[in-house]
């Protein structure tokens, strides 16, 4: 499998400066501050912002790909990620991951999708690097 690359430069104090960073494909990029990370800034994002987005995307190709694999090609798949972003006596944490997903998949019972959600919840690559992070699923099949 291949390598995949990022940078994120800092510049300046942690609440004064403001950073940036860009994906190794070129397809990516954007900036940061403290505001938008520790406060409600929207202006920019922020990493916890990128790793729902990463997230969201890499279980939705995964339950995909499930689904296609037991014959039950789905039409769409959206996922969102909300990221729980707190405080612990360590400082900054990740409190828990909620992944919201909405599937059309036509010709599966609900007893398979729901098996093939947890089990892509168990197996995309972000869930499993995310190990250490609760991680909840919210999966429904919609028409």
């Amino acid at each position: 499998m291949a390598i995949r690359k990022a940078e994120a430069i800092w510049n300046g104090t942690l609440k004064e400066g403001s950073g940036t960073f860009k994906g190794g494909s070129g397809a990516l990029s954007g900036g940061y501050t403290f505001k938008t990370r520790f406060e409600e800034d929207k202006s920019q994002t922020n990493p916890e912002e990128l790793i729902g987005a990463a997230h969201a995307a890499c279980y939705a190709m995964f339950l995909s790909a499930q689904l296609t694999t037991a014959n039950f090609p789905p039409e769409s798949v959206t996922a969102t990620a909300e990221v729980d972003f707190g405080r612990d006596d360590k400082g900054p944490v990740i409190n828990g991951i909620t992944l919201n997903v909405d599937a059309k998949v036509p010709g599966v019972t609900q007893e398979k999708f729901d098996e093939l959600a947890q089990k892509s919840k168990e197996g995309c690559p972000i869930s499993r690097a995310l190990a250490s992070v609760p991680i909840t699923l919210n999966a429904k099949l919609v028409s």
